[in-house]
């Protein structure tokens, strides 16, 4: 149960009897996370007060958020349009879903972090809608993981995708409403543009020291830890050992069969304290994943567990997971070469880091601090941007 003290925009929106959207013919891009302070879901809601909604669209993991990472997400409901289907294609809305509506309103928790794709979806939707004469209503939510760290650099020429769709940083520090006013500000998508601002929220929170209750907005973001460290061991995604998808604790659990994991968390501790990493233990573990990478085999690594929030560094962690990972044995630590997120080339690290440097950063042996800091003068341009937008 929240308290009135901090309310995000469908709260807002409820507290004005959807004013604003009557009248109109309304399309809805949401999740299970669209939920108000009490916990109710925006569908209950438009349903008690009697708000038709004439379309609605599903992104990456389903209206349900069930759905795995890169897996087609279909619908048996004729008024649901999937935006992740087979192809790339699919991930922007086709501009005849979009023109007979006066109104396409955007409400999905974010996590704070450029991979994960509902930044692009609501890119893609912002696009086709300047194309259309569609408005956009974006009901704000809290960046989970905070306002204020920014990590990492943004995205080089050639290397844009679903997870790095804007040139923003990893760790953006930014709410999806914000990202909504960079994209039609400063990097100019003509879109008709209205933001419901959360009320009561400030950049220095995190998710636990508001009161609105989590709805994991993806099967493997099942707490507000692991939308901490997300910007950086979502980086294991673009190797082929496993990030833990597959057990309870994807993300704070990283491994394969061939890692010693006494010496991994070892290596790791040590290498960590090297580089001043606060915030975080790790402990050695073995898990077997139940799908994905390495299904039903017994893998060896690291647990994770975030012991200060506010101290985490989780690019420079993720970089040093990395670096421990591959210093192990060289010969079988490989890159993800699979297609990801429909793109052959650049491979999946390319697309999640936004550029080859830090792969062959690590393969030439350049420490995580310098491969982080080779890219401040991109976070530093970055948040000149930012601060033309910031509405908390």
């Amino acid at each position: 149960m929240m308290t009135s003290a901090l309310q995000c925009g469908l709260d807002r929106l409820r507290d004005e009897s959807f004013l604003a959207l009557r009248g109109s013919r309304i399309g809805v891009c949401c999740n299970r996370s669209a939920i108000d302070g009490h916990g109710t879901h925006l569908e209950d809601l438009f349903q008690e007060a009697a708000i038709d909604v004439v379309r609605w669209f599903e992104p990456e993991h389903g209206i349900e958020a069930t759905a795995q990472d890169m897996e087609t997400v279909v619908s048996n409901r004729p008024e649901v349009i999937s935006l992740y289907g087979d192809d790339e294609a699919s991930l922007r809305p086709d501009p005849n879903a979009l023109e007979d509506l006066d109104l396409l309103l955007f409400d999905i928790q974010d996590i704070g972090c450029r991979y994960y794709t509902f930044a692009a979806t609501l890119r893609y939707i912002l696009e086709v809608a300047a194309l259309t004469g569609t408005r956009v209503m974006v009901l704000d939510r809290p960046n989970p993981i905070g306002g204020v760290a920014v990590e990492g650099g943004t995205i080089h020429p050639g290397f844009e995708s679903f997870v790095g769709a804007s040139p923003i940083s990893i760790r953006h520090g930014l709410t999806m409403g914000e990202i909504a006013q960079l994209l039609v500000g400063p990097l100019g998508i003509a879109a008709d543009l209205t933001v419901i601002p959360c009320q009561g929220w400030s950049r220095q929170m995190l998710q636990q020291d508001g009161s609105l209750p989590w709805v994991a907005p993806s099967p493997n973001m099942p707490t507000p830890d692991t939308a901490l460290i997300y910007p950086g061991l979502c980086l294991v995604e673009g190797t082929d050992l496993s990030e833990g998808r597959g057990t309870r604790r994807p993300f704070h659990r990283v491994g394969a069969p061939w890692l010693d994991a006494d010496r991994l968390a070892h290596a790791i501790e040590v290498r960590s304290r090297q580089m001043e990493l606060q915030g975080v233990s790790f402990s050695p573990v073995h898990f077997v994943p139940k799908f994905q990478k390495f299904s039903s085999q017994q893998c060896h690594g690291i647990e994770l567990e975030v012991i200060d929030p506010s101290a985490v560094d989780a690019l420079l962690l993720g970089v040093i997971v990395l670096e421990q990972m591959r210093a192990q044995d060289p010969e079988r630590f490989r890159w993800r070469t699979e297609t990801y997120e429909f793109i052959d080339d650049p491979i999946a690290i390319d697309l999640l880091w936004g550029g080859s440097d830090l792969r062959l950063g690590l393969e030439e042996g350049l420490s995580p601090r310098d491969l982080i800091e080779a890219r401040e003068g991109e976070r530093r341009q970055f948040l000149d941007l930012r601060q033309q937008i910031l509405l908390y």
